[in-house]
């Protein structure tokens, strides 16, 4: 048997940014979870990476030392850290592009600075950064993700941060917008038996908040809805059919080529298999 005949693994799993995909696009989530296929760097993504590691790590100095300065000084670093740990960043600029790279770089000092504007980080004691949070069902599926910030008060309250880069959403996508903290928000409660008393999301392109206090009708709502798209996932991978949605977002798609909405063709979907996450003993 050689490599072609050896089934991918496919996790029973479903983070935010794999239930967003099947939401907003079937083939899509096909594309990612099941094909793999790989996707060019995008600089405003890579840039939003950049500065969530530079704040990881400004969390990690001695209060007193939480500075902007300190901040802009560790931009450098992270960046040659996150080339190395992905050669296809090399990609973004080339040995030409020095100019280009410097404007770049310069961009993410100012979501730093706005960040600054928005809170001090000197008087914040997070309990977490960076954690991996999540919990299986009965049925085997796990719902997990990786949440940016977790905060908690003394007296036990708990607020969850998520960093975005770009501006905040119009009204009417608040909502949409929210479904990430609530998933996170749902793997706590059911983790931790308490429910976030705040979920916040910053917006480092326009300086805004947007917050949102959950409770337990809700999440068990949130609950209901995950376990009905994880049904829908099930039953289109059963059915080996993954139609194509199109919408606005569809312009800014990496696969867009082999989209039929678009006169494509996908590839030949691959040999796979879907397995439980391991859990840790």
């Amino acid at each position: 048997m050689d490599d072609s005949d050896t089934p991918l693994t496919v996790r029973r799993s479903l983070s935010p940014s794999r239930a967003g995909d099947f939401q907003n696009c079937p083939l899509l989530y096909r594309f990612r979870t099941i094909d793999r296929l790989p996707e060019p760097a995008d600089p405003v993504m890579v840039r939003g990476t950049l500065v969530h590691a530079v704040l990881e790590d400004l969390f990690g100095e001695p209060a007193p030392g939480r500075t902007l300065d300190r901040a802009v000084e560790l931009l450098p670093g992270e960046w040659d850290k996150l080339r190395a740990e992905e050669p296809r960043l090399a990609e973004l600029f080339t040995a030409d592009q020095a100019a280009d790279e410097t404007a770049w770089l310069a961009s993410a000092v100012d979501l730093l600075r706005t960040y600054f504007d928005m809170e001090d980080p000197r008087w914040l004691e997070p309990a977490s950064r960076e954690e991996r949070v999540g919990y299986e069902l009965e049925s085997g599926v796990t719902f997990a993700g990786i949440v940016d910030r977790i905060d908690i008060a003394p007296d036990g309250r708990i607020r969850v941060v998520d960093y975005k880069s770009g501006r905040s959403p119009n009204p009417r996508f608040e909502d949409k917008a929210m479904f990430q903290m609530r998933f996170y928000a749902l793997v706590i409660w059911r983790t931790r038996g308490v429910i976030p008393t705040l979920l916040q999301l910053m917006y480092f392109g326009d300086g805004s908040f947007l917050t949102y206090e959950p409770d337990e009708q809700e999440l068990l709502a949130t609950e209901r809805k995950l376990v009905a798209l994880w049904e829908a996932i099930e039953r289109a991978i059963e059915l080996r059919d993954f139609p194509p949605r199109k919408s606005g977002l569809c312009g800014w798609c990496a696969h867009k080529a082999l989209c039929p909405e678009f006169g494509g063709t996908p590839p030949e979907m691959p040999l796979f298999e879907i397995v439980n996450v391991p859990q840790a003993s």
